[in-house]
């Protein structure tokens, strides 16, 4: 969620992994473990919470989590709780990291002392308050000055433990001064609205001799008001601290009036004297990201660089892939780099591209797409984020009963327990592979079409470079699917979204014994048992050394490299997809044929869509897949009857309905997945059916009309991204800009190669730079769109910081470093001016 700041858009992430805790201090009955777990806040807000690691005082969590963040935060807070079963969980420690302290620890793993958690400094919020100094004759003719304080409203107040009912109590502090005065409490809000106001007396009464308006300054230097925001609490443990805030009356100035935020702060002298080493450590690897996204029309030279790159001879001389030679990690440019191009619909051009540079590059056909390059890299992360739903799809199921069975599955003679049997164990985890082995090679016709497309790239360029390997155009998409994709999912489900946390250790163990075997499996080497370090893992990979488990990976890497392209007939056996009985409507072929509802045994494969009268017969009819124009549901209100789609041809439409809700959303997802690519596909269509000479939907009476409603399957199946391209451009810029350094050294790299052509200069031997000339254009453009959004961003901050009132709403006072950072913005914009 992006706030919007005059035609700016700002979006706030943290993506945070949750490593371990240790040295937590014992527990003090006679267990002496416990039972934590460690919780993220925002301020005081909890927005994730690790699973519980039971019985241990070094826990590891091994947790990732990420978040868009739709508010302003002051603290990124970590917590450590000991579970209590009869009472509120106890917190032992906590991390709390200032937000403008977010960027020292940026990618870093860090160990973090845990601090004590203290009722009196855990505070959130902010409170508007009105002073006013006047003046007030009493009967007897003695002048009064009386201080009016309006306690307005408060915002962003704590929910604790799951309420709010906040009031605020108002004294004036100074010597021989203990006045309190309190609001009323407002219930069930963490934004209350106040307008109470409190009158102090803050002068010694002056007689008229004197001069009528003598505010005592010695006085006023020493008083301060002080506004303490409390929970009311029917708990016998009394009302829960929220926050204070301190106000020196000298801020009224001449003019007797202030008008202001302020950030509540902790109580002065709260909290209990802890040593800091006693607590325990946490480990923590943070990213966050702040996103000041300009409108559109600022990115496009850049974007127009980055979109261009699939067309740059060489590729390398491209600006996309510029930017992976730049950043210190591949990861750090393929992120961004994809969803762009995802968004603009040009990922499979330009991953094509770049994987025919690396393939040529390459010498051995057994490392293809081994190392950490800017294609492997980009690869994965398409994967991942078009293949989700694909992999929840797949695999989601038979990982979730795994974990929940918690079947014993070791195979190792020396980390077997006492009460375990090595065969049994074995037999357990034969069939828990044999499963997922199986879900794996039939789910091809479910792989989204753009993963397709880059493994039919990928094949085609490795089965060009290398034509003698016969296997290399397996082993190019096999390193991808089954080595980046499959497998990892499988050992780490947490982290593909397929479990909620980290497995416990013995499903972990299981997971990796199954990921370890899928990845052989998947990997056609020759000699397999060669593969496994340990002697157990070749002996158990003996079940597997069958010619069944060789073809079935081919027949699956075979329909996803093939179906990107969908030349069906380029795969010279027909490959079944899918079969069952459905009922189906007379399509009219014949004209005086009745057209009535038939059971019939329906079967798909990649060449052809046929039914037939019961499994095993000749086809009745054959629709060849490139016949499919759309393939889309069939309203109910058509035939009064449920599940039904349509399988729309050129001449007519094949109404048929399904056994059940599911089942009609697999064909139709399948056969939308086969047909998808075909050049006729429909772009609209008609959810109704033609009935009685109309058409039930639109009412038109032509048979032949267009469709009325746009079709679904026009996009690419199971893809569903939430991109926003301008975003990812600037993110691209922000990588341009904080490694400009890089690129000037390019450059010089560039002319370097150009001058001289004798042996490479060490200090430019890490660039990939095939063509200097072209490189150095591509870099000069690079650098004059970025120096213009540079200048673009320096605006906007000189023009905001004149706008900038510190005790406003958005600028409370209170936030010191916010404070400091203004006086120095300050001065250097008086500077600047002068």
């Amino acid at each position: 969620m992006a706030v919007e700041e005059e035609g700016l858009r700002v979006f706030q992430s943290v993506k945070i992994k949750i490593g371990e805790a240790k040295n937590i201090p014992p527990y003090p009955g006679p267990n002496r473990m416990r039972d934590c777990y460690c919780t993220v806040n925002l301020d005081q807000e909890e927005v994730f919470r690790t699973k519980i690691i039971e019985k241990s005082l070094c826990p590891f969590y091994g947790e990732d989590f990420y978040c868009e963040i739709p508010r302003s935060f002051r603290h990124l807070s970590f917590y450590i709780f000991d579970r209590d079963v009869f009472r509120r969980d106890n917190s032992i420690g906590k991390v709390a990291v200032k937000k403008e302290d977010l960027q020292k620890y940026h990618g870093k793993d860090t160990w973090f002392q845990l601090q004590p958690v203290s009722a009196d400094s855990e505070v959130q919020g902010k409170v508007h308050l009105e002073l006013r100094l006047s003046e007030v004759i009493t009967d007897s003719g003695v002048v009064c000055h009386k201080l009016a304080t309006r306690v307005l409203e408060c915002q962003g107040l704590p929910i604790v433990n799951g309420q709010c009912d906040p009031y605020a109590a108002v004294s004036l502090l100074g010597p021989s001064r203990s006045e309190a005065k309190k609001t009323k409490v407002k219930r069930k809000t963490n934004n209350p609205q106040f307008e109470e106001v409190f009158y102090f007396e803050v002068t010694r009464q002056l007689s008229y001799t004197k001069r009528q308006f003598d505010v005592e300054e010695e006085d006023v230097d020493k008083l301060a008001l002080r506004v303490d925001l409390w929970n009311a609490s029917n708990l016998k443990f009394g009302d829960e601290f929220l926050g204070e805030v301190r106000v020196p009356l000298r801020v009224l100035g001449q003019a007797g009036v202030h008008d202001a935020w302020y950030f509540l702060q902790p109580r002065e002298n709260g909290g209990k004297s802890v040593k800091v080493e006693e607590l325990g450590s946490l480990r923590l690897n943070i990213v966050y990201t702040e996103d000041h996204v300009f409108p559109s029309e600022h990115y496009t030279p850049l974007r127009d660089l980055l979109l261009h790159s699939a067309n740059v001879e060489p590729v390398s001389a491209s600006t996309a892939h510029i930017l992976g030679e730049v950043c210190r990690e591949k990861q750090e440019a393929a992120i961004p780099l994809v969803r762009l191009f995802l968004h603009y619909g040009k990922i499979v051009p330009f991953l094509s591209a770049i994987a025919h540079a690396e393939v040529n590059r390459t010498q051995d056909p057994n490392t293809i797409f081994r190392g950490n390059s800017l294609t492997s890299k980009c690869i994965d992360e398409t994967m991942k984020l078009a293949g989700m739903h694909y992999l929840q799809v797949t695999l989601k199921p038979i990982i979730d009963e795994i974990c929940t069975e918690h079947k014993p599955c070791e195979i190792d003679p020396v980390k077997l327990k006492e009460s375990e049997n090595l065969e049994t164990n074995r037999e357990n985890l034969r069939q828990y592979v044999d499963r997922i082995f199986n879900v794996i090679t039939t789910s091809g016709v479910r792989c989204p079409t753009v993963m397709c497309d880059i493994f039919f790239s990928l094949r085609e360029s490795a089965a060009t470079r290398f034509q003698v390997d016969q296997d290399v155009r397996y082993t190019a998409v096999s390193s991808f699917i089954f080595l980046r994709f499959f497998a990892p999912a499988i050992l780490s489900p947490n982290l593909f979204q397929l479990r909620p946390h980290h497995p416990d250790p013995c499903t972990s163990r299981t997971l990796t014994l199954i990921s370890k075997t899928i990845q052989t499996l998947g990997s056609l080497a020759k000699s397999k048992s060669a593969n496994f370090k340990e002697s157990y893992m070749a002996a158990f990979y003996d079940y597997f050394n069958e010619q069944k488990y060789a073809d079935a990976v081919k027949n699956f890497l075979d329909l996803i490299s093939s179906s990107g392209k969908w030349d069906q007939k380029s795969i010279e056996t027909p490959i079944m997809l899918k079969e069952g009985f459905m009922i189906k409507r007379a399509q009219g072929r014949n004209r005086f044929g009745m057209k009535n509802f038939k059971k019939r045994w329906f079967r798909l494969t990649n060449h052809e869509f046929t039914y037939h009268k019961t499994k095993g017969e000749g086809a009745l009819c054959s629709i060849p897949i490139e016949n499919i124009l759309a393939v889309e549901r069939l309203e109910e209100e058509s035939f009064k009857m449920k599940n039904m789609f349509q399988v729309i041809q050129p001449e007519r439409a094949l109404y048929i309905q399904a056994n059940n809700c599911v089942e009609a959303r697999d064909w139709i997802d399948i056969l939308t997945k086969v047909s998808q690519c075909n050049f006729k596909r429909l772009s609209t269509y008609h959810p109704s059916a033609y009935l009685n000479g109309h058409w039930l939907c639109c009412k038109l009476s032509a048979d032949t009309a267009p469709g009325c409603t746009p079709c679904t399957g026009c996009l690419p199946a199971n893809i569903q991204l939430d991109v926003d391209g301008d975003r990812e451009t600037e993110r691209i810029y922000s990588l341009f800009s904080n490694y400009m350094t890089k690129l000037v050294k390019m450059q010089e790299a560039c002319g370097s190669k150009s001058v001289y052509d004798g042996p490479e200069q060490e200090e430019y031997s890490s660039f990939v730079i095939d063509d200097p000339q072209e490189t150095y254009k591509t870099l000069k453009l690079i650098v004059s769109a970025v120096q213009t959004l540079e200048q673009q961003h320096t605006k906007y901050k000189r023009d905001k910081f004149k706008k900038t009132k510190i005790g406003s709403q958005e600028h409370p006072i209170g936030d010191k470093c916010f404070q400091m950072s203004y006086i120095r913005q300050q001065s250097e914009s008086s500077t600047y001016s002068i």
